[in-house]
């Protein structure tokens, strides 16, 4: 973590859990960035996060009240804490399996219901912690542990999901966008409404392994070459499309 980010952490905090080439350490870091250049007190904020290897990111790290709850139940501890004080920023952060699997429900009602609070999804495509099954937002063909001979359900696209709910502020961008990252976290942060964003996040231990990838610097390489501007998209053709992810802010409203 860089030095200037370090009172954002708790002192005890001297490493985090993550496995080697994890993008969740990044995303931390570029959460605390965001909040960092907002110059918001972290006394004014909660952090609430699920159960799996993203939940690990605010909490026990963070210098600020967090909540680390049941597993698929983030959104309405965080609903429970922002109704009891409307003055708190609310964060949720947590994993995709947490936030859109068990706790896919949560989700689109939070975003239904404009619930005013900022979601952050770190999605890396595959249960992590809990030990590498398939999720909701796993692609066709992954291998994981609960589909040895690969997916044959097609994921769902976040963005399009709470979009479809009603969400006012909608992005996804990947960790290999560090820039436009901190930039739609600010944002997201800075509305008075719901604000989504699908972070997506590589697993080398359970994704990678599993799916061949030479290393985590390939995973890396990967995601940075499938990621494709909203802009740049629109441009392409559907056969061009197959296997990209498209990157960029999908709705920004106040609501």
């Amino acid at each position: 973590m860089a030095r200037d980010l370090e009172a954002y952490l708790r002192p005890e905090v001297k490493s985090t859990p993550f496995c080697p080439g994890c993008g969740h350490g990044i995303l931390m870091n570029l959460i605390l960035r965001a909040i960092s250049e907002l110059q918001w007190p972290m006394e004014k904020m909660l952090f609430v996060s699920g159960i799996g290897c993203a939940a690990w990111i605010p909490s026990p790290h963070f210098n600020a009240d967090t909540l680390h709850t049941l597993h698929g139940r983030a959104l309405p501890f965080a609903t429970g804490a922002k109704m009891f004080n409307p003055e708190l920023k609310v964060i949720v952060v947590s994993g995709d399996g947490d936030l859109t699997s068990i706790g896919g429900n949560h989700l689109i009602h939070a975003a239904r219901r404009n619930t005013p609070l900022t979601v952050i999804c770190a999605n890396n495509m595959i249960y992590g912690m809990t030990g590498g099954q398939v999720a909701s937002t796993s692609p066709v063909g992954a291998l994981t542990a609960t589909t040895m001979e690969g997916n044959v359900y097609k994921p769902f696209d976040l963005c399009k999901l709470v979009l479809g709910a009603g969400a006012p502020y909608v992005a996804r961008y990947s960790v290999t966008q560090p820039l436009s990252l901190i930039g739609a976290v600010k944002k997201a942060l800075s509305m008075p409404s719901f604000a989504f964003l699908d972070a997506l996040s590589p697993c080398p231990t359970q994704f990678g392994r599993r799916n061949r990838y030479d290393s985590p610097a390939d995973m890396l390489r990967v995601l940075m070459e499938s990621c494709v501007s909203r802009e740049e998209a629109a441009k392409m053709s559907r056969e061009a499309l197959e296997g990209k992810i498209v990157t960029g802010e999908f709705s920004n409203e106040e609501g």
